[in-house]
């Protein structure tokens, strides 16, 4: 896709549509890597955005209880020490 450089105050920038913010998720800040011919420009993501509210939903439906137990049957915590 070409688009064009345009001038902003004394910087210049690109502007991207509508439809490339919305299918690329862009809001506020995005991530540009430099390579060696190009620029890449990319969402900037959260890692575990969005985890407190997904691990509070699952202990208010109960699914959060532990797939195993803690402690082995065969296990000796004493060997710990």
């Amino acid at each position: 896709m070409e688009v064009s450089i345009v001038q902003i105050g004394n910087s210049k920038g690109l502007r991207l549509s509508k439809t490339v913010l919305e299918k690329y998720k862009i809001r506020e800040s995005v991530e540009m890597i430099f390579e060696e011919d190009q620029i890449v420009i990319r969402p900037l993501t959260k890692p575990r955005h969005g985890w407190s509210d997904a691990f509070k939903a699952m202990n208010d439906n109960g699914d959060d209880q532990l797939l195993m137990n803690d402690v082995f049957e065969d296990e000796n915590p004493e060997e710990w020490k």
